[in-house]
């Protein structure tokens, strides 16, 4: 049976990713758009989902790939219509929303959500296959990009609720969660803001962890030229590296896969599978990580930082 989708927000990432994955996949039709300023040509747009949900009853599921603050009540308004809802990552600006989110869907029975398009990469599953009977010993995450080049005049990601270099960083953290054979928490925490913004431009994060091996992540939005997104794990049985975002994995200094980039198409196949069983997937730990160096971090104010 082919579902009925809406998608919210026609931005930068839902034009990049949403769109295409949405028409390569046959459990889908996309059926409506909601947006302010911006439309798909040939699709019926709304510029509030509230008119679509009165308008479009025939919609099954809706998608939301707006910023997270604003993202509660438009998901909380789909949920209460007894739509499906699919969350862009991160799936809201608070634990706080997210769990309501979940209860909300529990009590319509209706599936929900929280995507992490990381987890996606190719070459992931790999590398949890191949850590899961090793022993850890040291673990370096390095994330570091151009806000100006992913996020171009996008004040919100600076906003409170914006997660500041938390949004890229939360991949890392996604990809951290799914590979390790334990989870960890943070231990400490410093994080840089500019002392004109109102979240972190930079962190460096410390973990504990089971095996006491040394787990460090360094986030940066400064990085200018080559893009840098890379896991570097030292274990007792060699060493392991997950390059490009988790698309490229050589093991013992050697390349042994390169993938390809279908990670929003596998979000869509996943999420027609948890509505076909009726179940939900809202795994929260990266998020867990994120506000808990907000909780324990330190703050340290850098320079101020435009666009």
């Amino acid at each position: 049976m082919v579902e009925k989708l809406a998608l919210v927000g026609i931005g930068k990432i839902a034009r990049d990713q949403h769109l295409p994955s949405i028409a390569a996949n046959p459990d889908w039709e996309l059926a409506a758009t909601v947006s302010r300023n911006a439309s798909v040509e040939g699709i019926e747009n709304f510029t509030t989902i509230e008119a679509m949900l009165a308008a479009r009853p025939d919609i099954s599921t809706v998608s939301l790939a707006i910023p997270p603050q604003p993202r509660f009540a438009y998901a909380e308004a789909a949920l209460a219509a007894g739509k499906h809802v699919m969350l862009e990552k991160p799936p809201g600006q608070s634990l706080a929303e997210v769990h309501a989110l979940e209860a909300l869907a529990r009590e319509k029975s209706v599936s929900i959500y929280a995507t992490w398009h990381s987890r996606e990469a190719d070459c992931v599953p790999d590398a949890k296959a191949w850590l899961a009977d090793k022993t850890v010993k040291r673990l370096t995450i390095t994330w570091k990009e151009d806000v100006r080049r992913w996020h171009p005049g996008q004040d919100w990601v600076f906003e409170p609720g914006g997660l500041g270099v938390f949004d890229p960083g939360i991949n890392a953290l996604s990809i951290m969660t799914e590979i390790l054979p334990w989870p960890v928490h943070v231990a400490s925490a410093v994080l840089e803001f500019p002392e004109n913004r109102d979240t972190p431009i930079a962190a460096d994060i410390v973990f504990t962890n089971p095996d006491g091996a040394k787990m460090t992540a360094t986030f940066d939005w400064r990085q200018e030229g080559p893009q840098t997104w890379d896991i570097d794990i030292e274990t007792d049985g060699g060493h392991l590296k997950l390059s490009s975002g988790g698309a490229t994995l050589e093991i013992g200094g050697q390349t042994v896969k390169k993938g390809s980039d279908h990670e929003y198409a596998n979000l869509y196949k996943r999420m027609a599978s948890l509505i076909k069983s009726g179940t939900s997937d809202m795994d929260l730990s990266p998020m867990v990580h994120v506000s808990d160096a907000f909780t324990l971090g330190k703050r340290k104010t850098v320079d101020a930082f435009h666009f």
